[in-house]
């Protein structure tokens, strides 16, 4: 038996298909993850993410601990309520963890995966001697993400005035407190929509008054579709401490100015890009024909080997979809092995689809 969710019983009740995740018994459907998929895709769709960890930095010295300990700068949170996604490495540019920060009124939060808490609170505290910073968990908090192009409306539509004004107003990327509330503006979907922190007394009436209202409960199953989909990257897939974000088609998220923030991590990733020395990308293949692409599955290119690191059906297009880690100069064409037969496919940029559409 794994740790519950305060939604675990309304999971039950509803039908859900319970599964291991990461330690958690959660949802991985409630009956058809294509439908569930869909609904997000077409309208709204919440699910309970209340098993990632919550983490509250605090202190005189706050900003500058997490300057040096992430390798994007929070220094570009210029407002309170701006949020930032951004890889936590080690000495040698691999991965720990990735996550979300926002600045508050009284310092940052961070929204980290739940497979990696136990070793992620380790890091933190391990690299915050030196620094005054308060490190506080809130494992007292659910969150609830409600997705989909009619999430907002669905939202305002539910919720009290004061809450409905907040979603109203927020901005992508923005987090900020409505009372005992904190209502950010992001997502894993590729869709529009809102993760709701609250306190867990409060999330089986949320997730009630939302079933009420048109949203759909979705399980992690679509939630991994619809990710996928999207091109963002699963951690322990696509992903960990053997990878690095130039080879996680994440360098987007690096801050290399201002030259002097010296963060976990950087030396070994600037020797990479001085020397060229980068091995491998992370790009999208695509398989129109039958057959479902699969995490593991061997991909030949005209410069070596890849790997797929995470692959689907996808609804939303109709056929088939994966990332691949393959060599960084492997070009358009390429083939997958597939039962043992060699199957061509298409490589593409990330993402393959933005809004219920195609993008690639």
């Amino acid at each position: 038996m794994g740790s519950k969710t305060i939604l675990y019983a309304t999971h039950l009740e509803a039908g859900g298909k319970i599964v291991d995740f990461g330690g958690w018994d959660m949802p991985l459907h409630y009956g058809s993850q294509i439908e569930e998929h869909n609904q997000v895709r077409q309208s709204a769709g919440m699910f309970d993410v209340s098993h990632m960890t919550i983490v509250d930095i605090e202190g005189a010295q706050a900003k500058p601990y997490l300057q040096r300990l992430l390798a994007n700068d929070v220094n570009r949170l210029d407002s309170p309520g701006r949020a930032l996604y951004t890889p936590m490495l080690n000495e040698q540019g691999g991965i720990i963890d990735d996550l979300i920060v926002y600045l508050t009124d009284s310092g940052y939060r961070l929204v980290v995966n739940c497979a990696t808490r136990e070793k992620d609170l380790a890091w933190m505290q391990e690299q915050s001697k030196g620094f005054d910073v308060n490190i506080i968990e809130q494992p007292e908090l659910a969150i609830i993400a409600v997705q989909g192009p009619d999430s907002l409306r669905k939202l305002i539509s539910a919720l009290d005035p004061e809450k409905s004004a907040l979603v109203a107003r927020l901005k992508t990327f923005q987090g900020l407190s409505v009372g005992s509330w904190f209502i950010g503006r992001t997502g894993y979907t590729g869709e529009d929509g809102v993760e709701i922190i609250l306190p867990q007394d409060e999330a089986v009436d949320l997730w009630h008054t939302l079933i009420d209202t048109g949203v759909a409960p979705t399980g992690l199953a679509a939630r991994d579709t619809l990710r996928l989909e999207a091109g963002l990257n699963l951690y322990g897939s696509d992903m960990d401490e053997t990878i690095n974000p130039l080879e996680a088609n994440m360098a987007w998220t690096v801050a290399w100015k201002p030259e002097e923030r010296n963060f976990i991590g950087r030396s070994a990733l600037e020797k990479i890009r001085t020397n060229q020395t980068q091995r491998y990308k992370l790009m999208g293949l695509v398989l129109t024909e039958r057959g479902v692409l699969r995490g593991h599955q061997k991909v030949i290119t005209d410069q070596g080997e890849g790997e797929i690191t995470s692959g689907t059906f996808s609804p939303t297009l109709g056929y088939s979809v994966a990332f691949a880690r393959v060599p960084v100069d492997a070009e358009e064409n390429c083939k997958v092995e597939i039962r043992n037969k060699l199957i061509e496919v298409k490589m593409v940029k990330l993402p393959f689809v933005r809004h219920g559409k195609q993008v690639f």
